[in-house]
């Protein structure tokens, strides 16, 4: 994010893209609504019309996969109206003209047809976000789980700043993190190219660094993304796997190609609190402690940096995350000797420049810090780029319209959606052990309009038969008007309904990022 979670309160406009905020990111909603109190506007874009989407002073439901095109339409608008911030743009941005260029060829009436949304609205939008002193636009993976998620992400932050809502508090950028401490994992180099910090694996100086701190030669390639890693086959490129408190039998597309992945290993691995899908085919599960049982940082979405002090004794013969890394890396032949998790912190602050002033003397007081914390004096960041971007200049990256990688046809009519709800978390592991969760929502639903409902003769609550060209499950009916015709939604948090079975393994080829949002399906009644 990047602005801080506090400040959407004092947004004078929210634009919400791709969030079901309400349910995915309660808090974050809860700021949401104090504002539209307080008299800020809420714009939300989404192709259902969510528990947000009602509270709402515009909902654009546009149709999956179009949040370029209706994107692009509200700069085109911005510039038509000279609400862009010309000041803005020529002080801290380069490649304007290519945007602007690209914007000035676009129909509007063709592109609002593309999206679904009609063209006063897509305008009335883009007026109250311009017109603005303040707006933040807020998303999460209705726009980055596509094959263009990055270029959406790119034109995000076009949008941002064409209108100048960029470097100054209550406005900025914000990107509601999917999971607990997902920021912190790729602030700490879980990626494929990318050591703590977001330095460069292909970068020499960044790498011999490391290797002078750790005494060991570090890859130069780039490694595998997630997609890669699961869907490679039993002849794929890995022959041993250690999983840490990831569920990719549940959490992948595809699920019949992870299976077959995973099985097809020579050794399976797994640390976890509970004996997940995933460990469930594992030769070694390492028993792991939870959160309450161990001390460290986590990450936040806003780039906060929090204590986590140990509440309890694990129990039985779990172990810290870190013990076992370090027990692990000992049995291979490299020895980690940290005496603690404040060891571990001392170093990620000498080797991660943004972490430079995180130490958990000073992490224990107040509410933790925000990165980039150059060094102990610093106070931490709560909003970014106020005197400049980290390459410099903002650079505007035109994008135009790409499609889905499946769309609906004769034999798989219905576009299917993916997502979360209230009650239960990612793939259940914890909630579904909640007795109380479990009460609220016990099983999966697939929501379908009543005109696709009346046309296949389905009563509420029905069991129905969800098909795919990759597989079919059986989930429960819900009729409602939240979806239009010609779609249906349903979450992924029930094992005994995999919705990534039927999930297609297209991906972006920049982030590589699965496809979850976007693919064709058909609905049967299932046979008495």
């Amino acid at each position: 994010m990047t602005n801080s979670i506090n400040e959407i309160e004092n947004a004078e406009v929210i634009l919400v893209s791709g969030s079901n905020t309400t349910e995915a990111h309660p808090q974050v909603a809860r700021r949401m609504l104090a504002a539209v109190d307080r008299g800020a506007r809420l714009i939300v874009i989404d192709p259902r019309r969510t528990r947000l989407a009602e509270c709402a002073h515009l909902h654009l439901p546009l149709k999956p996969g179009t949040d370029i095109p209706l994107l692009n339409a509200m700069m085109r608008v911005l510039l038509d109206e000279g609400l862009a911030d010309d000041l803005f743009i020529e002080m801290r941005t380069e490649n304007f003209l290519a945007l602007r260029d690209m914007l000035n060829r676009l129909d509007l009436e063709e592109t609002a047809a593309l999206t679904g949304v009609p063209l006063p609205l897509i305008r009335q939008a883009a007026q109250l976000y311009g017109r603005a002193r303040k707006a933040v636009i807020c998303y999460c993976l209705g726009i980055t789980q596509h094959v263009c998620g990055t270029e959406n992400v790119q034109t995000i932050a076009n949008l941002a700043m064409l209108a100048g809502q960029i470097e100054k508090e209550d406005t900025g950028v914000d990107p509601l993190r999917g999971q607990n401490n997902v920021q912190g994992a790729c602030d700490m180099g879980a990626l494929p190219n990318m050591l703590p910090s977001y330095q460069g694996v292909h970068n020499e100086d960044y790498r011999e660094k490391f290797e002078r701190a750790w005494g060991m030669r570090l890859p130069e390639a780039t490694g595998l993304s997630l997609v890669e890693m699961t869907h490679g086959g039993p002849q794929g490129p890995i022959r041993g796997m250690y999983i840490m408190g990831e569920n990719p039998m549940l959490s992948d597309p595809t699920l019949n190609k992870v299976e077959e992945t995973l099985r097809g290993l020579d050794f399976l691995a797994v640390s976890d609190i509970f004996l997940t899908e995933t460990a469930q085919l594992a030769q070694v599960v390492f028993p792991a402690a939870c959160f309450a049982e161990k001390s460290g940082t986590f990450t936040n979405s806003e780039r906060r940096v929090q204590m986590v002090r140990q509440a309890t004794q694990p129990p039985g013969e779990c172990r810290a995350d870190s013990e076992i890394i370090m027990e692990l890396s000992a049995r291979l032949g490299y020895a980690m000797k940290y005496g603690s998790s404040g060891e571990v912190m001392e170093e990620i602050a000498l080797l991660s420049p943004i972490y430079g002033g995180m130490y958990h003397d000073r992490l224990e007081q107040g509410w933790g810090l925000q990165w980039p914390c150059w060094d102990r004096n610093h106070p931490g960041t709560p909003f970014l780029h106020k005197y400049y971007f980290t390459r410099g200049r903002g650079h505007f990256m035109p994008a135009g319209h790409t499609a889905p990688g499946e769309a609906p046809d004769q034999e798989y009519p219905l576009l299917l959606m993916t997502g979360r709800i209230y009650h239960q978390y990612h793939t259940g592991t914890m909630t579904r052990k909640s007795e109380r969760l479990t009460r609220e929502c016990d099983h999966a639903v697939l929501q379908i309009n009543p005109t696709d409902a009346k046309g296949l003769c389905l009563r509420q609550g029905e069991p129905v038969r969800l098909l795919s060209r990759r597989g079919e499950i059986t989930l429960a009916a819900s009729i409602t008007d939240q979806v239009a015709s010609g779609m249906v939604y349903t979450t992924f948090h029930f094992h005994e309904a995999p919705i990534n079975q039927l999930t297609n393994d297209a991906f972006d080829s920049g982030s590589r990022c699965p496809e979850y949002k976007v693919c064709a399906v058909r609905v049967a009644k299932v046979a008495p």
